[in-house]
C-alpha cells in the first residue's frame, strides 16, 4: 500500500466535537510531484470531503507528513455521521440496513459511525431510512459533506 498510497494529515473544525481535530486518512496517489490524491477512506469528523474525491495535498515539515490543503474534484459521494443515542442499540442493525442499500460505513466505537453514500445510490432512500431512526430517537445524523447530486436526490422526493 506504501507505493501506491500515503496517509494525509486533514485538520478541521468538527462540529460533533466542537473542537479542531486531525485526522489521518488513506489516499491513492494520483500526481506526487504536483500533490494530487484521491481519499481512499471514509472521514469519521466531517472535513468537506468524499471518498474517490481528489485533492492536493502539501509535505509540511512541521507535520512530518502530507497536509490536505484543497479539495480539487468531487467524486459525488456523500459521508453521513450517524451517533447511536439509544443505550444497548446494536450499530451493526444499522451498518448493515447501510451495506443493503450500498453503502459502506466504518465504525468509530459503540456509538459513532461514518457511512459512505456512493453517487450512485439514490440519497432519499438513505435519508428516509436514518430519518426514521432518528424519529424514534434511536440515532442522529449529520451530513458534513453532501455531493450536488444527493442534493438533487432529496429536491425530486
Amino acid at each position: 500500500m506504501q507505493d501506491t498510497h500515503k496517509k494525509i494529515l486533514f485538520k478541521y473544525y468538527s462540529t460533533y466535537l466542537e473542537e479542531v481535530v486531525s485526522e489521518t486518512m488513506w489516499a491513492e496517489i494520483i500526481d506526487l510531484e504536483k500533490g494530487y490524491f484521491k481519499l481512499d477512506n471514509i472521514p469519521f469528523f466531517g472535513p468537506l470531503i468524499a471518498t474517490d474525491d481528489i485533492f492536493r495535498a502539501e509535505y509540511d515539515e512541521t507535520e512530518k507528513c502530507f497536509i490536505h490543503r484543497e479539495t480539487i474534484e468531487s467524486s459525488g459521494n456523500s459521508i453521513v455521521q450517524i451517533l447511536i443515542l439509544e443505550g444497548g442499540f446494536d450499530k451493526e442493525i444499522i451498518r448493515e440496513k447501510l451495506k443493503v442499500i450500498n453503502c459502506l460505513s466504518e465504525a468509530l466505537n459503540d456509538t459513532f459511525l461514518a457511512a459512505e453514500i456512493a453517487k450512485e445510490v439514490d440519497y432519499s432512500i438513505v435519508k428516509s431510512l436514518l430519518n426514521e431512526y432518528e424519529s424514534n430517537s434511536v440515532i442522529e445524523f449529520a451530513e458534513p459533506c453532501l455531493s450536488e447530486k444527493h442534493r438533487t436526490d432529496l429536491l425530486k422526493n
